[in-house]
């Protein structure tokens, strides 16, 4: 049958082509017979991609953009940022499309480097993590007509975006807490610019709330999404006693597990804690840190099929796809109740 698309392929199987993506990317959440149709398909077509005569014919340059408005020594040293960006790239390889990849040195080049981003004609569409509601960009790249995903939740309802459950993740996990018996329930917040760290601190209080807790702004520290930030903030939460923390990231907590074992606290008789992402570093912990799994090498894969349906017109209006979240039980916590 000579050279297919993935669109084909979704054709001859009477599937869309993004669970024909999921498919080829080995997504659990692709029912059983569907998957066995699709690979059948790919297996008796002999399936590869021509993206010289996809790019011809589509005249794109099948470049994606990816800007990750963080600095530099923040992408590669936060574990997030390289799961995201593999799932991004998976999918784009999967899909013939290269990335230009866009960061930052430090905050001050924003200035610089947004215009470029606006003038650039090199890429067909742009993924972006998150960035606040009234962004200069945002608004620009609204107005150029520039296709683009947030990763990150939005309230302009002209922009779509994949964003994954913060809010009840954040309400799991400090129910959980409660649940346990713990009395002081403390946080660690990321930048609340960020909407992901609005939702979990949204979500932290609202449990309290639902539970006739009051919300104690004294257990209530920013960080920064870094472990020293879980570090310092764990620091100037000490002095107000609180038995358990929950971290708005694994790294923040891991700097909380650090401070608690400099104080000679232990983990979890005397302080539990628990983290948001689940990332590798996340069991490896000591103790093994109960956290709030969230999907993010799916994210990644599911932004890059979303603008590609943008750039196909296959979806409209935009696009909000909420990813679930999981609680896992470690180590780290430890029921109070008598």
């Amino acid at each position: 049958m000579g050279k297919l698309t993935l669109e084909k392929i979704a054709e001859l199987t009477g599937v869309s082509r993004s669970t024909v993506s999921r498919v080829i990317n080995d997504h659990p959440n692709v029912k059983s017979e569907v998957r066995e149709r699709v690979l059948k398909v790919i297996a008796q077509t002999g399936y590869h991609s021509d993206p010289i005569t996809r790019l011809q014919n589509n005249h794109r340059s099948n470049v994606l953009g990816l800007l990750i408005p963080q600095s530099t020594q923040a992408i590669f040293t936060d574990p997030y940022y390289l799961h995201l960006i593999q799932g991004i790239t998976q999918t784009s390889n999967i899909f013939d499309y290269s990335l230009s990849l866009f960061l930052l040195h430090e905050e001050k080049e924003e200035d610089k480097l947004y215009p470029r981003i606006l003038q650039n004609q090199l890429f067909d569409g742009l993924i972006t993590t998150a960035i606040p509601a009234n962004h200069p960009l945002i608004l620009g790249l609204l107005a150029n007509n520039i296709p683009f995903v947030l990763i990150g939740r939005h309230e302009n309802p002209q922009i779509s975006f994949i964003d994954v459950d913060n809010l009840g993740g954040a309400y799991t996990a400090t129910t959980h807490l409660i649940r346990t018996g713990h009395q002081r329930i403390a946080t660690i917040v990321g930048n609340i610019k960020n909407t992901a760290s609005a939702d979990r601190l949204q979500g932290y209080k609202n449990a309290l709330g639902d539970r006739g807790y009051p919300i104690d702004e004294n257990l209530i520290r920013p960080g920064d999404f870094t472990e020293q930030s879980g570090y310092e903030a764990t620091q100037k939460l000490l002095p107000y006693q609180p038995d358990a923390i929950f971290a708005a990231s694994d790294t923040m907590a891991l700097g909380a597990l650090r401070a608690l074992r400099e104080a000679k606290i232990t983990v979890p008789n005397e302080i539990s804690v628990v983290g948001f992402d689940d990332l590798p570093h996340a069991v490896n912990a000591n103790p093994a840190l109960t956290t709030i799994r969230q999907p993010v090498k799916a994210t990644g894969n599911l932004a890059v099929e979303l603008l590609l349906d943008i750039l196909s017109n296959e979806y409209h209006p935009p696009q909000r796809i909420i990813l679930p979240t999981e609680f896992v039980m470690r180590a780290s916590t430890s029921s109070k109740t008598k």
